[in-house]
């Protein structure tokens, strides 16, 4: 059993069907980033994000678009879970002594409300996981430099989390995420130090520009 996954950046295109873009032309994204990293793109189970904390378990018989939905969980082989993001958080947990993969769109909400916590505590619960075989990878984000938010948002991530959280009016969304793993005693965490809005050209931003596309996770079990 093997467990294989990707970040898309800026040159892979728009993979989102909602913001905007020319239908055929996400179609083409996704076959193309299918074609690049060996999957099959009709086994595609990615989400209309809501920036909720709901967690859905799919298998080869679940819809291929999962309606109002913000991690997904699976131990079925050769299904691609996707996520997509332009600031938020992509974050693909595993267990590959289990043989089970989840990909996760923490958002602000998302993460307000543990969905990482929570998509973890399912791989524990239904799964058997041990936390020592659980990795967390998070991709590419707005990270804490620019992740400037209200005055009140900042008192609130301050009372909810934490001062270490909190500089200013900026926010750590990676490190509430990470805490929140190393609650239920998940260590092996890996962390982008890249920054959508600044860091870099190669991943879509929403702050830097409202009208763009979307970047991806995706994670396949094989």
């Amino acid at each position: 059993m093997g467990i294989k996954y990707f970040f898309s950046d800026i040159n892979d295109g728009n993979l989102a069907f909602h913001v905007g873009d020319i239908i055929e032309n996400v179609i083409n994204n996704r076959e193309k980033l299918a074609q690049k990293y060996s999957y099959n793109n009709n086994d595609l189970v990615y989400m209309n994000q809501i920036h909720s904390d709901n967690i859905v378990i799919v298998d080869e018989n679940s819809p291929k678009l999962i309606d109002n939905c913000d991690a997904l969980i699976t131990n079925s082989k050769n299904l691609p879970l996707m996520v997509m993001v332009a600031d938020c958080i992509p974050i693909l947990l595993f267990d590959e002594r289990k043989g089970v993969i989840a990909a996760i769109h923490a958002g602000r909400n998302s993460t307000f409300l543990e969905i990482t916590k929570k998509t973890a505590q399912i791989f524990i619960d239904r799964f058997n996981s041990n936390p020592k075989d659980i990795k967390a990878v998070l991709g590419a984000s707005i990270q804490k430099c620019c992740y400037e938010v209200s005055i009140e948002m900042a008192k609130i991530v301050e009372t909810s989390f934490g001062k270490d959280f909190v500089e200013d009016r900026n926010i750590d969304l990676q490190s509430i995420n990470k805490k929140q793993l190393n609650d239920l005693g998940i260590k092996n965490i890996e962390i982008s130090d890249i920054c959508t809005k600044c860091g870099t050209e190669k991943y879509f931003s929403y702050r830097k520009n409202s009208k763009t596309g979307r970047f991806a996770a995706i994670i396949t079990l094989h």
